[in-house]
């Protein structure tokens, strides 16, 4: 099973790099400011799109791996697939401009669609799935990887509840970042051995 579980490892490179190369050359991109949904918008937001969809489908696929391979803790891998059907969806339903981005955007919060609302209401049920995946994992884990399973959800759910204060400080912005780094490389860490104890 550990071979469809490489999907798990595979997501987080994916989505954080496309994110990141596009944050760094897009034209009025401000990576301490934007969040990374808003390169949905504009004449390459399809590259975002995709990076969601392609996403979702890798960690759908890790939560299966998860699911079969953890038999103790199916849950923890079903949550996991929530949270890729949620990157699907957060994908299929594009964030509204905002913040002065695409360029020519006017800055602050903008117009909020029907769409827009559908992509953060997936985006919130994804983050609180995947963090609750983090911990009911824990229960079945060793010590050593129950402590980081549960410190991870646990920082991606503080960067989640930053973000959607709706601040759009550095601080803020860039922690939501770190979050995701995080709770990607807990998903790569139980891929590549999620095996319980108990």
């Amino acid at each position: 099973m550990r071979d469809i579980r490489i999907a798990g490892v595979l997501a987080g490179p994916l989505f954080i790099g496309v994110s990141l190369a596009q944050a760094l050359t897009r034209e009025g991109f401000d990576v301490t400011r934007h969040a990374w949904s808003l390169l949905s918008n504009g004449s390459l937001g399809w590259l975002q799109f995709a990076n969601f969809v392609l996403t979702g489908l890798l960690v759908l696929a890790a939560g299966a791996g998860i699911a079969r391979s953890v038999p103790q803790s199916r849950w923890a891998g079903r949550l996991v697939g929530v949270f890729g059907l949620s990157m699907i969806a957060a994908g299929c339903l594009r964030a509204d401009p905002a913040l002065g981005f695409p360029a020519g955007t006017p800055d602050g919060p903008g117009t909020v669609s029907w769409h827009g609302i559908g992509h953060l209401v997936a985006g919130a049920i994804g983050f609180l799935c995947v963090v609750a995946a983090a911990w009911v994992l824990a229960r079945h884990q060793p010590p050593g990887p129950a402590l980081y399973s549960r410190v991870s959800g646990t920082a991606f759910l503080l960067a989640f509840a930053g973000i959607a204060s709706g601040n759009s400080a550095p601080g803020f912005t860039i922690g939501f970042i770190a979050g995701v780094v995080i709770i990607f490389t807990w998903l790569a860490v139980v891929s590549l051995r999620p095996d319980p104890v108990s």
